[in-house]
């Protein structure tokens, strides 16, 4: 990719919790919650990411911001390496990286109102901004992300899930930032307001140039949004790719279970559609498998995944994929292209 904004080099961060008691002494375990993940983001591109809970998407995204402190790699934005940056450079650094939570409601202070809650990332990052200057920027904000400006005295709780969301989208991008990371932004709304966020997001980002970081569970949301997606299992990447790439044609045995684990919303088509159920338990992930950390579920796996672990080698233009058994994977189209109409268009 020809000059990212954002370039993550093996990125890893590892946490150590208290394991099985032994002769009166519980054990240090470490759980490995990114290891090793390495990806670029251009210029005004949305780059999904999706995996099981537990998989490590959140704990990315946070040492991405800073909000975690990883335990090796880079995270060059706009060519200054973030990590290691002090207090001071940080902050500065803050107003350009921007996160919208999963809990519309949980994630905004119910002793604010509207108009505070939006404005306060202003008065921290502009203390000279007047009061009116900051009353006039939060009344556009507002407008633009589709709540009435007159509700701006309002509190949390008089909102719903969805106007309460919207209200977190002004809050990120009331300063203006280049890069929002929005960490399953969806997940906690009806289906119906679900759609009419994405579509929020979109209109947004080709209006305003962002570039996104999309992390969610349902695939088919990341479908309609991604530029290109990337599949994380036990702290990895299992494969990135191009969205149509991915959908089309997946190249990794846990991104066909993934995909094929979405329903197809013709009745006909998704009861003749065959499937390969997603076999045994997610690992332990203090104590993952050896060589290729999906292995232990997956259909193709040989004594040589034990023994070996799958780099991740780009197989396409523009796609990479960490499997040693593309000789057998099966190729083919999985799910059709995103709808032109429906629920989420």
């Amino acid at each position: 990719m020809r000059n990212p904004v954002l370039k993550v080099e093996d990125l890893s961060v590892h946490f150590e919790v208290d394991g099985e008691s032994r002769w009166f002494r519980r054990e240090r375990e470490v759980v490995r919650a990114v290891d090793g993940v390495s990806f670029e983001l251009g210029a005004a591109e949305t780059l999904g990411i999706v995996g099981e809970s537990g998989c490590g998407k959140s704990t990315l995204a946070r040492a991405i911001l800073g909000l975690v402190k990883p335990d090796a790699g880079r995270v060059v934005w706009l060519g200054d390496n973030l990590i290691g940056l002090d207090e001071d450079a940080m902050r500065k650094k803050r107003r350009e990286l921007q996160l919208i939570f999963q809990d519309p409601l949980g994630s905004l202070d119910p002793r604010m109102t509207v108009g505070q809650i939006v404005g306060e990332p202003l008065r921290n990052f502009f203390p000279s901004m007047s009061g009116i200057q900051v009353r006039e920027r939060v009344a556009g904000m507002l407008k633009m992300v589709g709540i009435a400006p007159e509700l701006i005295n309002r509190y949390p709780h008089e909102f719903s899930g969805g106007q309460c969301q919207r209200i977190g989208i002004a809050r990120a991008l009331v300063v203006n930032p280049r890069l929002v990371v929005c960490d399953e932004p969806v997940s906690a709304l009806d289906v119906s307001i679900q759609a009419q966020i994405v579509n929020l997001l979109k209109e947004l980002q080709k209006k305003l140039q962002l570039s996104l970081i999309f992390i969610a569970h349902d695939l088919s949301v990341v479908q309609h949004v991604s530029d290109r997606v990337l599949v994380m299992y036990l702290g990895k990447v299992m494969e990135i790719a191009s969205r149509d790439q991915l959908y089309a044609d997946p190249r990794h045995p846990y991104t066909r279970a993934l995909i094929e684990a979405v329903p197809i919303p013709d009745p006909v088509a998704e009861r003749a559609r065959q499937r390969r159920a997603l076999g045994g338990e997610l690992p332990s992930p203090t104590n993952p498998p050896s060589g290729c950390v999906f292995r232990t579920r997956c259909p193709y796996a040989t004594d040589d995944c034990a023994r070996t672990t799958p780099p991740l080698d780009e197989i396409d233009e523009g796609r990479r994929v960490a499997c040693i058994r593309q000789d057998v994977v099966p190729t083919g189209r999985v799910l059709p292209k995103p709808p032109r109409s429906g629920a989420v268009e």
